[in-house]
Order: structure tokens, then sequence, then C-alpha cells
């Protein structure tokens, strides 16, 4: 193993490129067992010192993708909170950030949508009312482009 010295800080970019590594590194071992895997998303990211990353390994379904349990519930419960079921993994904006919808949690009836924000994958809860209005602004706020 080379002697490496660590960065001094954290990027995006240094992040994403550790994420994409250690993707191809843990497929090596899975596929190696006939067993699929996904990367997470990158959480927890302090750039000074470390971000947390996770790995789903599963059996994969016959056209070669993974299940989704978050996606699979999100679906089933989507229309219940008034959104769509094809809501799951939208982005929407606050005005000051940016977020996309991971998932719906009806044991907290207050704030049921969970999100993470965009730049650095941090969790976040949201009513529901709250995420199908910040849709529907942003839907409007698109204008076509030629």
């Amino acid at each position: 193993m080379p002697n490496t010295r660590p960065p001094k800080n954290l990027t995006p970019a240094l992040c994403q490129r550790l994420q994409r590594e250690m993707l191809k590194a843990c497929s090596e071992v899975a596929s190696r067992h006939g067993l699929a895997v996904e990367a997470n998303e990158i959480t927890g990211m302090d750039f000074r010192w470390g971000f947390d990353l996770g790995f789903r390994v599963s059996i994969p379904l016959p056209d070669g993708t993974v299940l989704d349990p978050e996606r699979i519930r999100f679906e089933a419960l989507a229309e219940a909170f008034g959104l769509s079921a094809d809501d799951y993994g939208r982005q929407f904006t606050t005005g000051r950030d940016t977020f996309r919808i991971t998932g719906i949690d009806p044991r907290r009836p207050k704030y049921p949508i969970s999100a993470q924000r965009v730049p650095d994958g941090q969790n976040f809860k949201f009513t529901a009312d709250q995420v199908a209005m910040l849709i529907q602004k942003g839907m409007r706020d698109v204008t076509p482009q030629e």
C-alpha cells in the first residue's frame, strides 16, 4: 500500500471519486457471490474530517436491478400524503436550499416526508403539505425552453 499523505480538506469531487472507486471494489466482491451492490448517498459530509458512505447489497431482480424498499414504500403511500408515486427522488427548492425526496415515514404524522439536502446529503423532515406546495411552485417556475 502506498504511503499517501491525506488531503488537508475533502472536496465534493474527491468524495464522489472515492464513492465511485469504493462502489467498483464492492461490486467486484458482490458479483463473485451473485449479488448486486449500490451506493447510498454521501451523508454527514464535513470537509475537514470525513463523510458517511454506505452500500446496499442485495439479490438482484431478474432484470439485474436492485429492489429499493424506500421507493416501494413511497410509491405505495404517496397518494395518501397528497403526492405522486413519481415524486420519489424529485428535487424541490425552499428558495435557499435544494432537497431530494428520499422517503415517507407514516409513523411521523407531522413530518412524514424525508428528504436530503442536495449539496451535503444531510437528512431533513418535511410536512407533506410543504413538499407538495414546493413541488408545485417549482413546476410553475420552470419555463419551457425552445
